[in-house]
């Protein structure tokens, strides 16, 4: 198994390893000093726009004329950048509707409006450009997000527009040749962390009947992709980790959420500043730390936190996380079925043991067979990390967990997650955005998708229609389809987080679209009329 898995990395890594040096710089680098005074001033009070902004001249132009002008106050420093720096646009608000549309003739009328073509960019901003249209998530993000839109592309395909998700496809395919790796989102300081890794989710859209064939089509992306994921493995000794690649005592060989800069986020500058000087720790392994949570999609929660109370003990490089290894599991056998389709017998048998060898360690090392569920491990303390979460999930989302272990992972969500509005994040309120009382759509979709996948029919449905209730009652309220959900609470949209509410919104939007399909009958759904969940004996 070491052998075959060494030749298989060895084989994805080198073009993945090849794009880091071609990287665009972020503004960070960019623009130095003055980059720092501007985000420290909080000249903006959101620290995207910033970042965001677009150079009217060369950087190196700009920085001469700043170091001679030398702005002496936040009056003049304002001033200064306006005259050399292009603002974004104003978030465009999403506009409710005239009259009370349903809400699916609201989702289909907001892709247009969410929808953005970007084949050439300005010189020296940070957006990186795409060939093809894609869809945004609405309010401050500006560009198209990695993970979030799988779940977008999922209500495009079922609006009939298939075109779209081909074109979303093609400009991941393109991110990916061109950089080695889908980053976060198509910004320039984006580009040292990806995301979740669901490329081969959204390639599996194009054909839902024989994704086999897409996978085929799309192989060198996938294939650097998971170069790109497992690089350095081919150096890890045991009890050790490089990048995003970890191996443990026992052999196995999982990954961890990482990001190749130790420095504040761009997007984020201040506030992360401000927390390293508040917490004592070394900047650098709290920039990493953070950074890595971003990379997660999780940002942030006390799902990486030491002290759930204190963002600063945040410990994200130290987890091996079961979403993150649950998705290469579903990309280690997406590889193995397009080679198998294109008749590469000995690519699809090392990348079906590579699966298998995932698999394995996911029940060995991310099973806890007291609470009947899936954890992260920590990796200093050789340990599992109590507390559960909505990631549990995902080993069931791709097919990674055995029959026992999936219908024990929905007693214990039933017991622990439930809530009246749908699926909590985690079960702990922190203030954190990923953690209750908050409910997320793309979590209710992994939850729902995974359970109908071993059969918890009831359970998956329930789940639909209480988040469902939730974004109709909101609707209903205010005309919008926001970012996150209070699920203790249906009335109300969720709350926490670096920045406010944001709406429009992709991902919503699109599990939205993508659960009304699946269960017509809770179209105009109150919670009341939702169905009870199946009694169970008490859970672990």
């Amino acid at each position: 198994m070491r052998g075959g898995l060494r030749a298989l990395l060895l084989a994805c890594l080198c073009s993945a390893t090849q794009a880091q040096g071609s990287a665009p710089a972020p503004p960070q680098e960019l623009f130095g000093e003055l980059f720092v005074r501007v985000q420290e001033t909080q000249l903006f009070p959101d620290g995207k726009t910033f970042a965001d902004a677009v150079p009217k001249s060369p950087p190196q132009e700009i920085l001469a004329r700043y170091r001679a002008q030398a702005p002496a106050d936040a009056p003049a420093l304002r001033a200064f950048v306006l005259e050399n720096f292009a603002l974004p646009d104003a978030d465009p608000a999403v506009a409710a509707p005239a009259q009370a549309a349903p809400l699916v003739a609201h989702i289909d009328a907001l892709w247009p409006v969410l929808t953005r073509r970007t084949p050439v960019v300005p010189a020296f901003g940070s957006l990186l450009a795409l060939p093809r249209p894609y869809v945004v998530p609405g309010g401050r993000f500006r560009e198209i997000y990695y993970w979030d839109s799988y779940f977008t592309m999922l209500g495009l395909a079922d609006s009939g527009r298939a075109r779209e998700v081909r074109d979303m496809v093609e400009d991941f395919a393109h991110l990916i040749s061109a950089y080695g790796h889908v980053p976060n989102g198509t910004r320039t300081y984006y580009l040292s962390r990806s995301q979740p890794p669901f490329f081969f989710a959204m390639v599996g859209l194009l054909d839902p009947a024989h994704p086999e064939r897409a996978w085929a089509r799309y192989l060198p992306q996938l294939r650097r992709e998971y170069g790109f994921w497992m690089a350095g493995a081919e150096e890890l000794k045991e009890s050790s980790a490089r990048r995003r690649v970890v191996r443990l005592p026992e052999g196995a060989l999982l990954n961890r959420y990482y990001d190749d800069r130790d420095t504040p986020r761009d997007e984020s500058y201040r506030e992360d500043t401000e927390l390293a000087r508040a917490s004592g720790r070394d900047p650098g392994g709290l920039y990493r730390d953070i950074r890595a949570a971003a990379e997660s999609g999780w940002d942030f929660g006390t799902r990486w936190f030491e002290d759930p109370a204190n963002r600063g003990s945040i410990v994200t490089t130290d987890i091996v996380p079961v979403d993150l290894n649950s998705l290469l599991f579903g990309l280690e056998q997406a590889i193995a079925a397009g080679c198998r389709e294109k008749s590469d017998a000995a690519c699809a048998q090392r990348f079906r043991e590579a699966a298998a060898h995932r698999r394995d360690s996911l029940t060995r090392i991310l099973w806890d067979p007291q609470g009947g569920t899936f954890l992260d491990y920590r990796l200093s303390r050789r340990e599992l990390r109590p507390g559960v979460s909505a990631a549990m999930l995902y080993p069931l989302f791709v097919g990674a967990a055995t029959g026992p272990e999936a219908h024990s992972v929905a007693r214990v969500l039933e017991a622990q997650l439930l809530a009246p509005g749908g699926l909590l994040t985690t079960p702990v309120v922190s203030g954190q955005q990923w953690d209750a009382p908050n409910g997320w759509a793309p979590l209710q979709w992994i939850a729902v998708a995974g359970l109908r996948r071993y059969g918890e029919e009831r359970l998956a449905a329930v789940i639909a229609c209480r988040f469902l209730a939730s974004v109709e009652r909101v609707y209903a309220q205010s005309g919008k389809l926001v970012e996150k959900y209070d699920v203790s609470d249906p009335d109300r949209a969720g709350g926490g987080g670096e920045y406010p509410l944001q709406d429009g919104f992709g991902w919503t939007n699109g599990v939205t679209r993508r659960l009304l399909r699946l269960y017509p009958q809770f179209s105009q759904v109150q919670r009341a009329s939702c169905p009870a969940p199946q009694a169970r004996p008490a859970a672990p």
